[in-house]
């Protein structure tokens, strides 16, 4: 009730309330009683000349009334007003001070009624975007500082082509430590490597190798674009690669050296005792028995041959050179090499790829199958295009793969087989990948393995 009674809407309808019986008294007091009254006396009663009429009338109380009511007016709608005035005036700093990002401003002021809830509303609301500025300048604090000590070279320039941004890294990257703000990038760019400046204004994305400060350096470049408070921007992460690359490569060369060896050592080994053998047979003149020797030296040679034939292959791999394929005709070659069952529908649109490396890959695939126990008619493989992707899958209803091995499959060298070299699976994902596409390797839920090759394919015009 008190708050009702405490509302600004109340106490305007009660100003105004009261204006209007104000003015109604004054009407009254200026036209009927008491003043015609007064000047009736004056004028009979002390013998008084006046002027004036005895009876002012309807115009002429309104007049009289409006010279009354108006000051009194001005008067109340000050008095009512001004609390409202103060808060505008307050909420005008406010805004002000929110403007120039202070937020600590707030009204001190002790009201109960509709402006006392809206003095308290817009200091909770600063309270609110004070807690909001310290919590996203904290977050920016730690976000800088992420930033500029991150390894990668990080450079942000406007539309301009002025730096906008850059951390620690590019600084010594590009300025010798110096600072990068506001100088044009195409400048600092000019005195870098060549290789690493046609990378940076190509606009995409580059793995580069070339020589800096007397040794060679590896750079991964990514540069994206976007609009930043609505104005053109790019962004280049420059990452120096060298070190991961170098330990990538010491550990690949140990994992090539030791299956090397252990090849060289499987074949060697016999073809040296097989040699003694042969010898001390020559020496006892059994030579019936050495055709059979020489045969067995003669297949584990060609053994080695056939191993080193398959790292030079996969060291030597061309380019692929995609072309319109005609399904028939590339299905009826794979079947001279293999065994299969194809499963779906052929697509009506023809693939395009490299026909040599994708048949390559798939006697690979379908050879494995095969040597996993599977009977030949669980050998299956399926083609299917879905948009601008063409998948071909190779399956069977061998043990299939442990997750281990299912997450190192394909890697070069890996191999679970015996006399495998690991180059199989490796091998379909390079050519893979070298048609910008990938290979998916997945256990089947009744038993066996599923491995899916995912190659694009353009977009058919009129389709």
């Amino acid at each position: 009730m008190w708050r009702r009674l405490n509302s600004l809407h109340l106490r305007l309808t009660l100003l105004l309330l009261l204006a209007g019986v104000a003015g109604a008294l004054i009407y009254a007091g200026v036209s009927q009683w008491p003043l015609p009254q007064l000047l009736r006396w004056l004028h009979k009663d002390l013998a008084l000349t006046i002027r004036a009429p005895m009876q002012l009338g309807i115009y002429g109380g309104l007049l009289a009334s409006l010279i009354v009511l108006v000051p009194l007016a001005f008067w109340l709608a000050g008095r009512a007003m001004a609390p409202v005035s103060r808060l505008l005036r307050a909420l005008e700093g406010a805004v002000a001070s929110y403007r120039d990002g202070d937020f600590s401003f707030s009204i001190a002021i002790d009201r109960r009624d509709e402006l006392g809830r809206l003095i308290r509303m817009h200091n909770a609301l600063g309270h609110t975007l004070r807690e909001q500025r310290q919590h996203l300048v904290q977050r920016e604090l730690l976000l800088d500082t992420v930033v500029q000590n991150t390894p990668v070279a990080l450079v942000l320039t406007d539309a301009a082509g002025r730096v906008a941004y850059a951390n620690i890294a590019s600084r010594h990257l590009f300025n010798a430590g110096r600072s990068l703000h506001g100088l044009d990038f195409a400048s600092l760019l000019a005195v870098v490597p060549e290789p690493l400046r046609r990378a940076a204004e190509s606009g995409e994305d580059a793995l580069l190798s070339f020589e800096m400060d007397g040794s060679e350096e590896t750079f991964h470049l990514s540069q994206r674009a976007f609009r930043l408070q609505g104005r053109p921007h790019r962004l280049q992460l420059f990452r120096r690669m060298t070190r991961e690359l170098s330990r990538q490569e010491v550990a690949t060369w140990k994992r090539v050296i030791r299956v090397i060896s252990h090849e060289l050592n499987n074949s060697l080994a016999p073809i040296s005792s097989l040699a003694h053998s042969g010898a001390e047979l020559a020496r006892r003149g059994d030579v019936g028995r050495l055709p059979g020797v020489f045969a067995t030296i003669g297949e584990r040679a060609r053994h080695l041959h056939d191993f080193i034939a398959g790292y030079a292959s996969f060291a030597k791999l061309p380019a692929p050179q995609p072309t319109p394929i005609a399904w028939p005709s590339f299905l009826d070659a794979l079947a001279l090499h293999c065994r299969y069952r194809l499963v779906t529908p052929l697509p009506q649109q023809p693939g395009r790829f490299d026909a040599a490396q994708v048949e390559q890959v798939l006697i690979n695939l379908i050879k494995n199958a095969h040597e996993s126990g599977s009977d030949a008619e669980d050998v299956t493989l399926s083609i299917m295009q879905s948009g601008r992707e063409l998948r071909i899958e190779v399956a069977d209803h061998g043990p299939g793969m442990s997750e281990a091995v299912l997450a190192q499959a394909l890697l070069p060298f890996y191999s679970t087989k015996r006399s495998g070299t690991g180059l199989g699976l490796a091998l379909a994902r390079e050519i893979t990948e070298a048609h910008r596409g990938r290979v998916l390797l997945a256990n089947r839920e009744g038993g066996g393995l599923r491995v899916s090759l995912l190659l694009p394919q353009p977009t058919v015009r009129g389709a």
